[in-house]
């Protein structure tokens, strides 16, 4: 087994271990550092692929948004914290059922697929075709806009909710 495999195996047991922790973490704050561990183990398995843009993004955008989120949850969870709510919903039953008839549903589908893909050509120049890509007014340049204003509205009704009156 060479280095890169063992990385491979190591990565995506760290991945799928903190998507195991977001799912049953009990507080919203330990599930918020489990997703930055998840996402951690996903851009390690992206500098495995030689994907660096892809590994850098993983890195600074999304654990950058886990970093911010962690914030607002401790700034929008206070007073929760105080109160005493039941631990389990009344119908956990249900939802344990509907995961396990997912996971059932996938595993089948996992061992049934044919997983073997032939490698096409890379263009040479791809990292900056993904950059013209992005920038272009027929591209992708207004849904990056559009939720980038959406981001910025929600952070300042955050600010308002969780302001001190």
């Amino acid at each position: 087994m060479t280095l890169q495999q063992i990385l491979f195996f190591i990565f995506g047991a760290i991945s799928l271990g903190a998507g195991v922790g977001v799912v049953t973490a009990r507080k919203l704050f330990h599930a918020a550092l489990w997703l930055l561990l998840a996402f951690f183990g996903v851009a390690g398995l992206y500098v495995l692929l030689e994907a660096p843009f892809f590994a850098a993004a993983q890195l600074f955008v999304y654990m950058g948004a886990i970093g911010i989120l962690i914030i607002f949850a401790i700034m929008l969870t206070r007073g929760m914290m105080r109160q005493r709510h039941p631990r389990a919903n009344r119908q956990w039953w249900l939802a344990g059922i509907l995961a396990a008839l997912f996971l059932a549903t996938f595993v089948r589908l996992a061992w049934q697929g044919p997983w073997t893909a032939p490698a096409g050509p890379v263009p040479e120049n791809s990292l900056g075709l993904l950059g013209l890509t992005l920038v272009d007014p027929g591209g992708f340049a207004l849904p990056f806009e559009v939720a980038s204003v959406l981001l910025v509205v929600a952070l300042i009704g955050a600010v308002t909710i969780v302001r001190e009156r």
